[in-house]
């Protein structure tokens, strides 16, 4: 895994062979930042990052400049691994909590600017996760959603569904907040 852009371009973070992950790929993460970084100023976002893994979403916002991000994964080895990397980068705005994502939703103590959602894609929650997030009023006035999910799966009928976006086998669809 590595991070792409920003003040860590380039390095290279070995993964523990044990952790129950699917990585985005650095093509589709590719993608992916090249629409985030011409919509939004992500050095102002507050960031949610649900399934959080490896943590390669996570720290490739804050290596282009994110605010802060709380990073949520129920895999215990996935949040040590997470925590000491950003312990070894020296970086102090990622707070990662190990937490189920849909109760950490029904708790969340917060509101974001963006939230990405990577769950398993054998999963079946992502109708669940959209409208945990639309209504517990979870993102911030023109915050966005971010699911990522199998490009062969369609989600436009989902509450807040604006586009979807395919990098071979992954796809990510956004969800805008709905403005009454």
């Amino acid at each position: 895994m590595r991070i792409i852009s920003g003040k860590y371009k380039g390095r290279h973070l070995r993964l523990p062979g044990n952790l129950p992950v699917r990585p985005t790929t650095d093509f589709a993460k590719t993608g992916l930042f090249n629409i985030l970084e011409h919509k939004f100023d992500l050095d102002t976002l507050d960031c949610l990052d649900l399934f959080s893994g490896t943590g390669s979403i996570s720290l490739e916002l804050i290596s282009r400049g994110c605010k802060h991000v709380t990073a949520i994964d129920q895999d215990q080895k996935c949040v040590v691994f997470l925590r000491k990397t950003s312990d070894e980068l020296g970086i102090n705005n990622i707070v990662v909590h190990r937490a189920d994502a849909i109760q950490y939703l029904k708790k969340s103590p917060g509101k974001f600017d963006f939230i990405f959602a990577d769950p398993p894609f054998s999963s079946n929650i992502h109708e669940e996760l959209v409208n945990l997030v639309m209504q517990k009023d979870i993102l911030k006035p023109n915050g966005v959603l971010i699911m990522e999910h199998i490009s062969r799966q369609d989600l436009s009928a989902l509450k807040g569904f604006n586009f979807t976006r395919k990098y071979g086998n992954v796809a990510f669809s956004f969800f805008f907040t709905l403005v009454s």
